[in-house]
């Protein structure tokens, strides 16, 4: 069971400064609140050390902006205080949450006079995102009913927090049905992701991927990307049907919290998982990659 997020104990980072994490609030009157104006980062540290820091702040920079939200900090400070607030709460392995959000100085849809602000939390029990067991043995999912909306309505490429309402319906729709997941389809019908994870098919020495066109390119994807390519797998971008489910051996799920996860069964066709895999090497590749990168 997972500790309250309220009353925890430690520090977050909160517009430049480490706050006593009971006391880092905001208004309810907030543009973020009520208008989902914020957004955010994802990210993991293994043995002390953020994987891909940079990256992550630098997506996180271009999420501010494609959303319109001035960050008033630097990249560098941002990386700054990330690094200072792991050590400040002695993490080696953790989850990293930088956040930026408009405030309560005004309300409505107009923001061009609205203040930012910045947070940045972490915590240990994240360690894994989903279930040890599930994880080992693989993900349930179902497809959900919610679609990935075309990229002309909303801007895809934010990891922003208004569309994750869609992944929320999503998630809530599948567990209520007795799955561990659902399936995302895009507004054309074709596959497109998890609630919170890319998605990747296997046959043989082929892995096979959605063209992300309308969903966010994770930072893990594009890792786990290059990392089945330098192992000599055949790494193919397309739009793939659902109906072609059936075409393959094995699926997984990456992300930052999930890392790379096996997937059991998709509605009713069902994969191969275990330590005879070819995603349980990948998972312990990694694992190997993301522990030894520091």
């Amino acid at each position: 069971m997972l500790k309250s997020f309220e009353n925890r104990e430690g520090w977050i980072w909160y517009d430049g400064d480490f706050v006593d994490w009971s006391k880092a609030k905001t208004h309810v009157i907030s543009q973020g609140l009520h208008y989902a104006s914020a957004v955010f980062e994802g990210e993991r540290a293994y043995n002390g050390k953020i994987f891909k820091s940079e990256e992550h702040t630098k997506r996180f920079f271009k999420s501010a902006e494609t959303v319109g939200i001035k960050i008033p900090y630097t990249e560098g400070e941002i990386n700054k205080a990330k690094d200072e607030l792991i050590k400040k709460m002695k993490y080696q392995d953790c989850y990293v949450r930088p956040f930026a959000w408009r405030g309560s100085n005004l309300m409505g849809l107009s923001t061009k006079s609205s203040n930012v602000h910045v947070s940045i939390a972490v915590w240990d029990d994240w360690t894994t995102y989903y279930n040890f067991e599930d994880m080992k043995e693989g993900l349930s999912l179902i497809t959900s009913p919610w679609k990935r909306p075309p990229p002309d309505s909303i801007p895809f490429e934010a990891k922003a927090s208004g569309p994750y309402l869609i992944c929320t319906l999503s998630k809530s729709f599948a567990e209520e049905k007795g799955y561990n997941e659902a399936l995302m389809l895009d507004y054309r019908g074709y596959i497109a992701e998890a609630t919170s994870s890319n998605i990747f098919l296997v046959k043989d020495k082929e892995i096979h991927t959605p063209i992300p066109d309308c969903f966010l390119n994770g930072i893990t994807r594009q890792t786990v990307i290059k990392m089945v390519k330098d192992k000599g797998f055949d790494l193919i971008e397309r739009y793939i049907k659902p109906h072609e489910l059936k075409d393959f051996d094995e699926v997984f799920l990456t992300g930052t919290a999930a890392e790379i996860t096996p997937v059991k069964s998709i509605d009713s066709q069902k994969f191969k998982t275990g330590e005879k895999s070819i995603t349980f090497q990948f998972m312990k590749d990694y694992r190997s990659l993301v522990t030894n990168s520091n």
